[in-house]
């Protein structure tokens, strides 16, 4: 079984800030980590290698170099193998342009490893843009059929059995290898590395994808120009401060103090 797990690397923080001229997140002095939903991706594929010792988990990430620290935390969790890929030409690209540019780098990786991936494991979405977009547009790039909200998989010969979060509770979906998963927040949390395997990771060697790697990318569809979503505005909200709870010795005493402080602030 060969899995690959596609991460992001986020920034780990909730004061986020915005540029206001370029409306992009300023990411400068903000910690960064491994995008949680990648994390519990990159954990339903380590418990697949549990049960099947003979399976190869390869991670990949697309970003600056600095994506390689996010890297390494996945081989000292569980991966076998990391890549990155990474250039100008794919600066400013939106979901769709993502999408496209990961899946000819999957091609690539496919190549370079000399196998053919049976199932991509990805987060639901990245917490620095909320869009649940990339994962399943891999999968239409692929041509592959596709689970969204997995919680756990398994492997059943050329199947995978994949736990669904539905608003009823869960279902069970089988689908055909290769295939495309993408999962959210399970009742478990992720393993934690071991010191055996952060010192091997602190050494691994990531090799890095550039555009020129990736003989059959159409760089018209990357980038800035090649994305057909642009980002007009970004603001980030105004925090509400709590309510106040009105609690008198009786409902009508309640209400009038209620009254009392609507008429004041002339909301009424």
């Amino acid at each position: 079984m060969n899995i690959l797990v596609c991460v992001k690397q986020v920034p780990d923080t909730t004061e986020i800030k915005i540029d206001p001229v370029k409306n992009t997140l300023i990411r400068e002095g903000v910690p960064a980590i491994v995008n949680p939903f990648d994390g519990y991706a990159l954990e339903a594929a380590a418990r697949i290698k549990d049960k099947n010792p003979d399976t190869r988990i390869v991670v990949l990430s697309m970003g600056p170099e600095q994506a390689k620290a996010a890297l390494k935390e996945c081989l000292a969790i569980a991966a076998d193998k990391a890549y990155l890929v990474s250039g100008r030409e794919f600066g400013g690209s939106d979901t769709l342009a993502t999408s496209y540019i990961l899946s000819e780098t999957i091609k690539k990786v496919e190549e370079m490893e000399g196998i053919k991936f049976d199932a991509i494991f990805c987060g639901k979405q990245a917490i620095d843009g909320d869009t649940a977009q990339v994962g399943p547009e891999i999968a239409e790039h692929l041509d592959y059929p596709q689970v969204t909200y997995g919680l756990e998989a398994e492997v059943d010969g050329d199947t995978v059995k994949v736990k669904k979060e539905v608003e009823e509770g869960v279902e069970i979906i089988a689908v055909k290898t290769p295939c495309l998963v993408t999962f959210t927040k399970p009742a478990w949390d992720p393993r934690y590395p071991t010191i055996k395997r952060k010192m091997a990771a602190n050494r691994a060697d990531i090799p890095t994808i550039a555009p020129a790697d990736i003989i059959n990318i159409d760089l018209a569809r990357c980038g800035l120009n090649g994305s057909p979503t642009k980002v007009k505005k970004t603001f980030v909200p105004q925090k509400k401060t709590g309510g106040v709870k009105i609690k008198e010795g009786t409902n009508e005493e309640s209400a009038k103090k209620l009254f009392g402080m609507l008429s004041d602030a002339s909301i009424i």
